[in-house]
């Protein structure tokens, strides 16, 4: 796991998390790391279990420089496709910073449009650098608190355990239940597709 992609202090990683589910909103977080406060254990936060991920999210949003999470809701998502969602999360969150990068780095292959900072595209990027990594605990930790409410809501689809991935409870559920107010609906799910996004 690498510190900086470049030796700067104005470097933001920048991660999504939820493309995948049937349900729920797709989260973005970038995240800006003070040099000078170093934070033991950031990794792909599909790599850690629910109380790394949780320390590692109050330690982020002590250390950083600077740090927020923004969300793209379901309706959004159906209308632009989730992809364009996950960039535009990502978008919003660079655009919120309260201290201004001088370059971005974008976990996936797809660069932020739109955005004037200098940009880098890393596939798996949330293993390799650290600013990433703490994007990805972000952006996972803050949607899990999602789900995990809305699930008090919406009891029988089991998002306190799936989290609104399509595992075979949720998927049959969806089937004897229909779809919830929070689901996709442009979703659609074809039977050898069933455990394609679940982490």
């Amino acid at each position: 796991m690498l510190s900086y992609y470049k030796n700067t202090l104005y470097e933001a990683g920048c991660d999504e998390a939820g493309r995948g589910p049937l349900a729920g909103p797709v989260y973005a977080a970038a995240v800006m790391l003070h040099p000078d406060r170093p934070i033991l254990g950031l990794n792909d936060s599909k790599k850690l279990n629910e109380k790394q991920r949780n320390a590692l999210r109050q330690e982020i949003e002590q250390k950083a420089m600077a740090w927020v999470v923004s969300s793209i809701d379901p309706e959004t998502i159906d209308r632009i496709n989730i992809l364009q969602a996950s960039l535009a999360a990502m978008r919003n969150c660079i655009e919120r910073l309260k201290t201004k990068p001088s370059i971005v780095l974008v976990d996936g292959n797809k660069k932020i449009p739109y955005l004037p900072f200098e940009q880098y595209c890393f596939v798996k990027g949330d293993g390799l650098y650290e600013s990433i990594a703490a994007a990805s605990i972000l952006a996972k930790c803050y949607r899990d608190d999602y789900m995990l409410k809305i699930h008090d809501e919406f009891p029988e689809y089991g998002w306190n355990e799936n989290k609104g991935y399509p595992t075979e409870k949720h998927r049959e559920a969806t089937l004897k239940f229909g779809l919830s107010i929070y689901h996709r609906k442009s979703f659609k799910l074809k039977s050898s597709q069933s455990n394609l996004f679940e982490e």
